[in-house]
């Protein structure tokens, strides 16, 4: 556990940062290994594929997600009000909450899978490979719910290397399962939504056994937990606008990504791969911007709301450093980066042009990132979903569907970069106001809570 209350504010930031930054693109090894090998030996049609599921799972999840940002949060100011007691009673909370939600997602997500990829206008080529690999997916949500469960709690009380060690671990299985399912066994694209389910199982049982070994606080058990009304109640509040916005930002992407499949399988598998490269690129600022939540959390839960403004400071500078090195290399390098995934040249020449465009604003949407990360970390989330669901709803999908007709996919290309300034404005505008800083939790009393 780390106590980000005392110390200089970058490099308790950037300590706790980097392994959650490891972790991170660990994680997103696991789409982009998929990609990468379904491109490459299943072709065009398959990768695209790929590309038309992953909004949907992050959609069907996403609200889940939320929830989670929402218990994390009162975690990390009860750990910095120094309250143990209430640490151990809201991650029982969690638990369950994040059992049943799993069972329930899980089958909403089987059920749901065609009628879905139907409704965005996913090609007839793609569709029975769209469809079969998204059933599996969905599978795994328990696995998945319960990871990120026990890395958002070790994160919110200052342990961001520990999930690093249980991700290095099931990306490398997933890597050496995907080979042998797809291009030893034959399995197609099924076989590479297995792998997927399995490595995040993996890494799901091993980091409850290391938690049951090795921790007294946040040990895992199915018996004697305790649910907590107080703690479940200001779950919802904090977490549910977290949990609406990355839904509504999901469904925007669904959105999008039907605008895209009317341009055809090349348009929709190069954009299958940008967006890899793009949840790649952003990995720095998401991972900066939760390290400074829980920084924001455990200072505002002690009391020290000077050290907030000097680590919102500290984040600026090493967000603007490193996302400056990763858009020059993706704009000098971009059909190196598209050949990693597909032979195809029509697929490369529409990436690159996406990569032109878009990846000359990442400082815009890293900037954004960070400006909401210190606003969740003080509990307040509602102002970050309305500037997202602004910029989305109002500035991007409309833009994309009205320049699309005029300019091609080019015009969904420009729409991207449009609407990343609307948020990143409005973000620093509401940052510089200072109405955040009134949203701390500890400060309440927790009500009756009842046992389960």
């Amino acid at each position: 556990m780390k106590d980000l209350t005392v110390g200089k504010e970058s490099s308790l930031i950037l300590q706790f940062a980097w392994p959650m930054l490891l972790g991170n693109a660990f994680q997103q090894l696991y789409n982009i290994v998929d990609s990468v090998i379904v491109g490459n030996y299943l072709g065009k049609e398959a990768l695209a594929a790929v590309g038309a599921s992953a909004p949907i799972v992050f959609t069907l999840i996403s609200l889940i997600i939320g929830f989670s940002i929402g218990f994390t949060v009162i975690i990390s100011q009860y750990f910095g009000a120094k309250d143990l007691n209430m640490v151990k009673r809201s991650l029982d909370t969690m638990n369950i909450f994040l059992f049943f939600a799993s069972i329930l997602m899980t089958l909403l997500g089987i059920y749901l899978a065609e009628p879905i990829l139907r409704f965005i206008n996913t090609p007839a080529d793609i569709l029975p490979q769209a469809s079969l690999y998204l059933q599996i997916y969905m599978g795994g949500l328990t696995f998945i719910f319960g990871y990120n469960g026990v890395a958002a709690t070790l994160r919110g009380l200052g342990d961001s290397k520990t999930p690093l060690y249980f991700l290095i671990l099931s990306t490398v299985l997933n890597i050496i399962l995907v080979l042998l399912f797809v291009i030893v066994f034959k399995w197609g694209i099924a076989g590479a939504a297995i792998a997927t389910l399995i490595a995040q199982g993996v890494a799901f049982i091993t980091s409850i056994i290391y938690l049951n070994k090795t921790h007294k606080i946040i040990r895992f058990s199915f018996f004697n937990l305790s649910f907590d009304k107080f703690v479940f109640k200001k779950s919802i509040l904090i977490g549910l606008p977290s949990g609406l916005q990355i839904t509504f930002v999901s469904l925007g992407m669904i959105a999008l990504l039907s605008i895209v499949n009317t341009f055809g399988t090349n348009v929709i598998a190069a954009y299958s791969v940008v967006i890899r490269i793009d949840s790649f690129a952003s990995l720095p600022a998401m991972t900066l911007a939760a390290a400074l939540s829980s920084f924001v959390g455990q200072n505002i839960g002690a009391g020290k709301s000077e050290r907030v403004k000097k680590g919102y400071a500290a984040t600026l500078k090493m967000n603007l450093v490193i996302t400056m090195i990763l858009t020059s290399i993706i704009f000098i390098f971009p059909g190196w980066l598209m050949k990693a995934f597909t032979p195809d040249l029509d697929v490369i020449n529409i990436g690159k042009e996406y990569l032109y465009i878009v990846s000359a604003f990442y400082i815009v949407y890293s900037t954004m990132f960070v400006n909401m990360g210190v606003m969740r970390g003080a509990g307040d989330t509602i102002i970050p979903m309305l500037i997202t669901l602004f910029s989305l709803w109002l500035i991007r999908i409309p833009l994309a569907w009205v320049m699309s007709e005029y300019f091609g996919y080019h015009g969904i290309w420009w729409s991207i970069p449009l609407a990343w300034i609307s948020g990143m404005t409005l973000s620093y505008i509401y940052y510089r106001t200072g109405k955040w800083k009134k949203k701390s939790i500890v400060k309440i009393k927790p009500a009756i809570t009842a046992e389960v």
